[in-house]
């Protein structure tokens, strides 16, 4: 007995709920369902656009890296270039003062 006592109390509050909540609903279902679904495609659009400025952000910063490091980069390969061109001039010069010397 009290085993079906508790099913029929659950039963009985189930239904004044469900009751209450149609009593006083604010609004149509589809007026409902319509304004949840306006409210969650702007926080997902929000939440989209606060990704996409974030990841805008992060590749801006690493683009000027590259670039900063790029540019120190030329300026180090540029002047081994010049002094590997003096050493190879050097050389030539040698090469020549040993070739005359023959």
């Amino acid at each position: 007995m009290k085993t079906s006592t508790t099913v029929l109390g659950i039963l009985g509050a189930a239904a004044a709920g469900a009751f209450l909540g149609v009593l006083f609903a604010p609004d149509k279902g589809s007026n409902t369902r319509k304004k949840i679904s306006d409210k969650s495609r702007k926080k997902i659009s929000d939440k989209s656009k606060d990704y996409k400025d974030n990841l805008k952000g992060k590749v801006d910063d690493i683009l000027h890296t590259i670039k900063a490091n790029g540019k120190d980069i030329l300026e180090d390969g540029k002047a081994k270039f010049n002094a590997a061109k003096e050493d190879f001039n050097a050389m030539k010069d040698e090469a020549k003062t040993v070739k005359t010397n023959y």
